[in-house]
């Protein structure tokens, strides 16, 4: 066993030193094609966007916010609806002005994605009032303003985990049979904190980071069947900018982009069928930077959003709910 352990190390040692040569002459070589086959595949998406009229479109959170702009721009494209939220009344008000925007059918479920059996009832309405599921938009999620170590109730972890990461698992789970058999398409909202470090948002952040985790998997499982694209939306105009828990945060320290302005590059990415967006584009320069300098990254935003943030007044101990849809 022993002569086998020592074999290994070996082979370990070798790989260490000869596949970063190999990549990095290999990218050398084949980046001119590889960037020339990534522009012209994102030509012909474009030129063949899918047309969602008439096509059975189901968006959790779509009480406010992102989800419910997207509603209105799948409306405008003419596909049937499923909205989904906890506040039925404000759901009711989105489904009125979709069906304005010429959305042909609209229904409204109120409910919570951290349930189980709710999410299987979602599913079940569409299927039970329109016969068909071509697209679920993941959407919903909470998320609370306050340091780690300041947090009085534990619990409140769970809750963050149970809604934005369960809650879609849960619905993609019980629509993954159904997307497959229309070819459909799965939209993820996560965020850039799947990536970049926000402090006061530790959990959040996870969160996100889980489901981008989980849906990669996921599309690797289920190959072409069914396409996943997963958006990475920098800081929108929604009740998390407009809340008291933004200015504790001190969220506006940073750019905010329009909801509307979101949710159109939203949809144009999910009709492309795009892999990957990163709304609004300059965000991804903020990628870049945390691969290649993640302590810069790190100093930075730590900088922003504590160093300077006047000690007088303690945001860390009233954690509320930045999104609750």
């Amino acid at each position: 066993m022993l002569p086998l352990l020592s074999s290994m190390d070996s082979i370990h040692k070798l790989l260490n030193i000869v596949l970063p040569l190999i990549s990095l002459f290999s990218l050398f070589i084949f980046l001119p094609a590889i960037l020339l086959f990534k522009i012209s595949g994102s030509i012909l998406r474009s030129v063949f966007s899918e047309n969602v009229s008439g096509k059975v479109v189901l968006i959790t959170g779509a009480s406010s916010g992102i989800g419910e702009h997207l509603a209105y721009e799948y409306a405008k494209g003419g596909a049937c609806l499923v909205l989904v939220a906890r506040r039925e009344k404000q759901l009711q008000d989105v489904a009125c002005k979709a069906r304005r925007l010429k959305s042909p059918d609209v229904i409204v479920e109120s409910g919570d994605v951290s349930k189980v059996e709710d999410c299987k009832r979602f599913v079940d309405a569409a299927l039970n009032h329109f016969g068909k599921l071509d697209h679920l938009v993941n959407n919903a999620g909470i998320g609370p303003v306050c340091m780690f170590e300041d947090a009085t109730n534990v619990d409140d972890f769970a809750q963050i985990m149970n809604i934005n990461f369960w809650g879609s698992v849960y619905c993609t789970h019980f629509a993954i049979p159904h997307l497959r058999k229309s070819k459909g398409k799965i939209t993820v909202v996560a965020s850039m904190a799947q990536w970049c470090p926000v402090p006061r948002a530790s959990i959040y952040c996870a969160s996100k980071g889980a489901l981008v985790s989980f849906y990669e998997t996921l599309r690797a499982e289920v190959g072409s069947d069914i396409g996943i694209t997963i958006v990475a939306p920098g800081l929108i105009d929604s009740e998390i900018t407009k809340s008291e828990s933004k200015s504790k945060a001190k969220m506006d320290n940073f750019p905010v982009e329009s909801t509307e302005g979101c949710t159109k590059a939203i949809f144009k990415s999910v009709c492309r069928g795009d892999r990957y967006l990163i709304e609004p584009a300059w965000v991804r320069m903020i990628h870049l930077w945390n691969l290649l300098c993640p302590e810069a990254v790190e100093s930075f935003i730590r900088w922003v959003l504590i160093t300077r943030l006047n000690n007088n007044s303690n945001p860390t101990h009233n954690s509320g709910q930045l999104k609750a849809d």
